[in-house]
């Protein structure tokens, strides 16, 4: 296995002036797969929905905070910095200063990960910060054909000039394009998300049959989350302007089988891909909130915190395999701390898809891999599958790309304080050939 130059940015927490970050609590609302046409909320709908109720369940007057930053990638129109809509919209205060990160499907964590640098610096003591993406949401676009016509229509200087540019009407330079699409594909090297997972695929020869047994795995283990009530205290319900309320995760087949899942075509190279719909993360909306703060605000306020915040990395590498991303991240802070892929109880890595995440595994256990891309001697070898993604992942929840980073931090803690354990590491692949990953430890 060979791979292109890649770069990591380091962010060691052992500076003797570093201060701790906690976090405090955090909530999401339900997962709401896109359906073919505009979901029930806006980008601030959604974070709004899970934002008030995470506020009104804390000690903190909603006007303590020093900040909001939060995650999102599909702007639209009418929420332009969606924070600090957001933020005004949750009552916060006309004084709080807030804004929007975006880098794709690291945006919900590039809020986390910039919230913690304020206060592990000692600039902030108390920020909100999340992600928030209606991918139902995103808007149709005119092709430049039609854009060009609109425009001389536009500047037609008389009335000969107009019905000329009129007489030009062409309706095949009208169709519109989903901007979605378009988005979802690289524009360096030209491949979809979806195919650069075929490159992996195809690299680790990961198999359709072993990317299908992931996602059946994925569903089956959500289901039991919400059949447990272990998701009851994460996930807020949302009412819809219609009054529908929308409690639970839409997009999750707890009867799905991998008999069910082989009769699906392959989406991205077909007729012999191994990415179906079926092995792939879901279009969805939602938004996730969490709560950083100091010793101080924990103090003064009397906060329970539910975790601190170890160490961050932010790497990147040839976008053409995009999904590797999460070994690089990762391994660079378990280099940093002395760790192996063992030593963290429970690991959560966004299921953008099955293969990609099998790929990832395969790479920490791939010789030539590790040195050339990881600088080590050698692999670092399997990860436990059992500590992986325990409770499901973006193959039966879902992928609101600017929200993910957010969520697979927020259940981390979540699970590790259910289950008793002690450390856990977050980490996703980012389109473009990113990643960010982010190590916790459960107080």
């Amino acid at each position: 296995m060979t791979t292109n130059a890649v770069t990591s940015r380091s962010n060691p927490d052992s500076s003797p002036e570093h201060r701790k970050v906690y976090l405090v609590d955090g909530a999401r609302t339900p997962f709401l797969k896109a359906r073919g046409r505009p979901g029930p909320f806006s980008p601030v709908d959604l974070a709004v929905q899970c934002g008030r109720p995470l506020l009104m369940r804390q000690t903190v007057p909603a006007d303590a905070y020093d900040q909001v930053i939060l995650g999102c990638v599909n702007v639209v129109p009418s929420e332009m910095n969606p924070a600090r809509v957001a933020a005004l919209r949750l009552g916060m205060g006309e004084a709080m200063p807030a804004f929007t990160v975006q880098i794709n499907c690291g945006s919900g964590m590039q809020s986390l990960d910039t919230a913690y640098k304020y206060i592990r610096e000692g600039s902030s003591d108390l920020i909100l910060a999340g992600g928030t993406e209606a991918l139902s949401h995103a808007p149709m676009v005119l092709g430049r054909d039609a854009v060009d016509w609109l425009a001389d229509l536009n500047s037609a200087s008389s009335p000969q000039d107009y019905a000329r540019q009129v007489a030009d009407f062409s309706p095949t330079d009208f169709k519109p394009q989903i901007s979605l699409e378009k988005g979802l594909t690289d524009p360096v090297v030209g491949l979809s998300m979806g195919q650069t997972a075929e490159v992996l695929a195809q690299q680790f020869n990961i198999s359709r049959e072993a990317a299908d047994r992931y996602a059946v795995t994925s569903h089956q283990r959500l289901a039991r989350a919400v059949d447990e009530g272990w998701l009851e205290d994460e996930v807020i319900p949302a009412v819809a302007s219609d009054g529908t309320l929308h409690k639970h995760d839409d997009g999750v087949r707890p009867d799905t089988s991998q008999d069910a899942l082989a009769g699906l075509k392959p989406v991205f190279e077909p007729p012999y891909g191994k990415v179906t719909a079926g092995n792939s993360s879901q279009v969805t909306d939602g938004a996730s909130w969490m709560i950083l703060a100091s010793e101080k605000a924990v103090e003064k306020y009397g906060l329970e915190p539910r975790a601190v915040i170890v160490d961050s990395e932010w790497s990147a590498l040839d976008p053409k395999i995009m999904g590797l991303g999460p070994v690089l991240s990762a391994s660079a802070i378990l280099k940093r701390h002395g760790k192996g892929l063992n030593d963290m109880d429970l690991w959560e890595i966004n299921e953008a898809f099955a293969a990609q995440v099998l790929a990832c595994l395969e790479a920490w256990e791939d010789e030539e891999f590790t040195r050339t891309a990881l600088d080590l001697d050698e692999p670092l070898g399997r990860l436990d599958r059992e500590r992986l993604n325990v409770d499901g992942g973006a193959v039966a929840i879902g992928h609101p790309v600017g929200t993910s980073g957010n969520r697979i931090v927020l259940h981390l803690m979540n699970a590790l304080r259910r289950k008793g354990l002690k450390q856990g590491m977050a980490t996703e692949c980012i389109g473009g050939g990113q990643s960010g990953a982010m190590m916790i430890e459960a107080l």
